[in-house]
């Protein structure tokens, strides 16, 4: 994908809007709080998929951070065949 100009508010991987409220355009209205990406971990492996350019200047969305993440071991996902008990 090549962009132009680097837009904050669109994901650096993806290129879909980020939700990202500290790069959102200030409307006047007082911030909702902090932004969700301040609450969740990125890995390392995901942050080394972001261009140089983008880096700490555009957030990467929720569907990427989603993907990026392993299911939880804890979750039952039902049988796998082939898989003995």
């Amino acid at each position: 994908m090549t962009q132009s100009a680097l837009d904050p508010c669109r994901c650096p991987l993806c290129g879909q809007p980020n939700a990202c409220a500290m790069a959102a355009p200030n409307t006047g209205a007082a911030a909702p709080g902090p932004c969700w990406c301040t609450r969740v971990e990125f890995s390392a492996d995901l942050l080394k998929q972001v261009p140089e350019a983008a880096r700490n200047k555009a957030c990467i969305c929720a569907a990427c951070v989603a993907a990026s993440t392993p299911p939880s071991q804890g979750q039952n996902q039902g049988p796998n065949p082939g898989e003995g008990a």
